[in-house]
Formats: C-alpha cells, sequence, structure tokens
C-alpha cells in the first residue's frame, strides 16, 4: 500500500514478578522447548480461550517449541473462570537445576481474557529469555472488508480486529506515534488526501495537515515533539518535517523533479529515511533531521520503497527484484541488505515488531492480500489475517 502511496505521489508531479534473574540462553538455530503438561486449564470456554492463545502467543515469539511430555522448561499451574474472572497462576521452572524463573498470577474481567493471555505470554518470554516479548502489542492496518479502505486494528497474533474509521473512502499509511496511544494516517474522505489523527484513548479524531495537495506520510519523532511528513503544497511531494506544537513546516528536500514519500525516523531521532525517485526509480535515502544533503542507502534492487527503521538499528523495505516484491533490512551504516526467505508471493510494507526480530507484512497472491508474520531468524512466514477482503499497510505499534 505504501508502493501504492509512492506512486500517488509521483502522479501529483505529474509486569512481571521473576523469582530469580535466571536467564535461558537461546542460540538462533536453537529453539527452547517448553513442557506444557503441568497446567491445569478448566473446562469453561474462558479459561480454554486463555490457555489457547498462551499458547499460539509462545508459538509465534518464536523462540520455543511446545511439548506435552518433555522440556528444557516446565510450565506449572491453573486457568478457571470465578465470579466472572479469568484467574490464573504460572510457574516456569528448569528441571535441570531446579531453577524458578516465573510465578505470577493473573485475574481479570473474562471479557478480557484475551489480554491476559498475552500478558502472561509476554511475561513468560521475558523470564524464560530475558528479551521482550511483543504479545500485548497492537497492529494498526488499512482494511477493504467493509467494501473501501478503511483503518482497522488488531491484536499481534492478528486476532480481535475492529474498525477504527467509517470514511466509506480510502485510508492509506498509517504510522503511531511513539507513546503508543495515537494513530496518524492519510484520508480522502473530504475528497483530498488530508493528514489525521486518532486518539485511542479517546476515541477522537483531529486533523493534522490539509493544505493544498498531498499530505500523508507522518511519521513522529521518537521524542514525540516533531513529525515528518510529504507535502505538495509546494509544487511536487516534498519531505518536510514541523514542530506539533508550533507547526510551520520545514522544507527537507529540493528534488524539483522527483518524488518523495514515506518517511521514517531512526531510533535516536537524529535521522528520516524516505523515498526518492531522484535516480530514476524509488530508492531509500536518509537525511539528517538538520538538514544537509540526503544520502542515498539502497543499491540492490529495481525498486525500494515502504522504509521501516527498525529498535535494533536495522531498515527493513519491501524491495523489488526478478518481478516481485522482496521484504529486505539494509544496515544503514554498512549498507549491507539481506532478504528475508519467503515462499513466492509478493511481500510488501513491512513493519518491525518492538523486540526486532518480527516483522509484519502485506503477502499477496492474484490480487489478495493478508497479514503475515515474519522472523528474521529462523521461522516461515505465518499468516495472522486472511480473508474477508485484502489487508494493507500494517504498522506496529509501540510497547
Amino acid at each position: 500500500m505504501k508502493k501504492l502511496l509512492f506512486l500517488s505521489c509521483f502522479c501529483a508531479l505529474f509486569t512481571t514478578s521473576v523469582c530469580a534473574q535466571v536467564r535461558v540462553a537461546k542460540s538462533a538455530d536453537r529453539k527452547i522447548s517448553i513442557n506444557l503438561s503441568g497446567m491445569r486449564i478448566a473446562a469453561d470456554s474462558g479459561s480454554q480461550t486463555f490457555f489457547q492463545t498462551l499458547e499460539n502467543d509462545l508459538r509465534l515469539s518464536g523462540w520455543f517449541s511446545l511439548s506435552r511430555s518433555s522440556g528444557e522448561i516446565l510450565l506449572n499451574g491453573s486457568v478457571s473462570q470465578r465470579g466472572g474472572k479469568i484467574q490464573a497462576s504460572i510457574q516456569a521452572t528448569r528441571p535441570a537445576d531446579r531453577a524458578r524463573l516465573l510465578s505470577k498470577g493473573y485475574a481479570l474481567e473474562t471479557a478480557q481474557v484475551r489480554a491476559l493471555a498475552h500478558r502472561a505470554a509476554d511475561d513468560i518470554v521475558e523470564a524464560i529469555t530475558g528479551h521482550k516479548g511483543f504479545a500485548s502489542t497492537k497492529i494498526a492496518l488499512v482494511g477493504t472488508r467493509s467494501g473501501a479502505k478503511e483503518l482497522w486494528l488488531c491484536d499481534a497474533d492478528g486476532k480481535g480486529l475492529r474498525q477504527l474509521t467509517s470514511d466509506r473512502s480510502i485510508v492509506v499509511g498509517p504510522n503511531w506515534g511513539p507513546a503508543g496511544n495515537n494513530l496518524f494516517y492519510t484520508s480522502f474522505t473530504r475528497g483530498f488526501p488530508d493528514l489525521y489523527r486518532i486518539d485511542l484513548n479517546r476515541g477522537k479524531r483531529y486533523g493534522v495537515a490539509s493544505y493544498g495537495g498531498l499530505n500523508t506520510g507522518a511519521a513522529i519523532s521518537p521524542d514525540g515533539k516533531t513529525m515528518a511528513l510529504i507535502l505538495s503544497k509546494d509544487g511536487n511531494p516534498e519531505l518536510y518535517i514541523q514542530s506539533l506544537s508550533r507547526g510551520t513546516p520545514q522544507r527537507m528536500t529540493q528534488t524539483l523533479r522527483a518524488a518523495e514519500a514515506s518517511p521514517c525516523w531512526s531510533p535516536d531521532g537524529n535521522h528520516i529515511v524516505f523515498v526518492s525517485d531522484q535516480s530514476g526509480t524509488p530508492q531509500l535515502y536518509i537525511i539528517s533531521r538538520n538538514g544537509g544533503r540526503p544520502r542515498r542507502l539502497s543499491r540492490r534492487g529495481s525498486e525500494n520503497v515502504a522504509p521501516d527503521w527498525g529498535s535494533n538499528g536495522w531498515i527493513a523495505c519491501a524491495s523489488r527484484e526478478r518481478g516481485r516484491y522482496h521484504v529486505a533490512i539494509i544496515h544503514p551504516s554498512t549498507g549491507e541488505t539481506r532478504y528475508l526467505p519467503t515462499d513466492g508471493a509478493d511481500y510488501e510494507d513491512p513493519s518491525w515488531a518492538p523486540d526486532g526480530r518480527h516483522l509484519v507484512a502485506t503477502r499477496t497472491v492474484r490480487y489478495q492480500s493478508g497479514l503475515y508474520l515474519l522472523d528474521t531468524v529462523n521461522d516461515p512466514p505465518v499468516a495472522l489475517i486472511q480473508g474477508g477482503g485484502n489487508w494493507l499497510s500494517p504498522a506496529w505499534s509501540p510497547r
């Protein structure tokens, strides 16, 4: 979808308690085996949903293989429903040296059972590996289930889909604010590509930018003070930044015969990666937040679009090679480029998970697009959402 947005720009030109700080080391080519046989799950639907969600979260984390007979880690505990609440207790131990890694109780209204399971999964991941999980995060995306391109939200496992907009128009390019409570996106609801913000806590929408021409690509700096965006108010689509408090755009690029798109901030907020076709094809460039001459980053692939700069320092993008789009990750300093193995489909619009290991992307086959989880270590792509419309432009929330 961000690729399509770039084309439109071109057209505009013309909690956790851990009993001991014990960690289990995990090499990239080996999963930690977990024995689930010690878990006692009540027969009610709420308890079953909790455990099924927990199991799926642990698999999606990429760290574990699950068994009901043996394992390096033993999970003990119980899950039941009492008085309108799900109550769970979970202990994680390592039989080899009897180390207790986690012992924690959980309770929440039955209606929030999936959120409770996500929290427990994140606790287990961190207690065993020392790495924070992503199960409790959200993914914003564009979906066509209602007929138009609207903004949707789902859990990190693709479940819990809910529609955020009803513009009956075209929504593109969702991006999160750094606190995780605001979503920025472009909508054609008034007939023009204007920028909006949704406050998820209040459920209200606010206008952000509605200059003449194109207003798109809103990306908020890590400190939450500055917005990068693409405007065509002065002619062709160019990169601008502006303070969220003062709101006066500062032009960053001067490419009179090219179009810019898809800005994204570096984790330290000192640089911006964006797309420009100044070389004749869409490629990635990096510019200092203080301005100056942009530096071309991408060198492989006939096109490189939809960049996302991860907390791990690597930039993911959709790279076109041999007629298909692949997810590539590029080191911003060395230019080292790695293509993630896929299955022959088109993979576009990658967005990093907060764990810096996983990505979510749009997978398209025969004009049908779904949401897939990609693991940069060893697991194959996993379908999160497919069917019931097309699902595009995912954006993973911060923690």
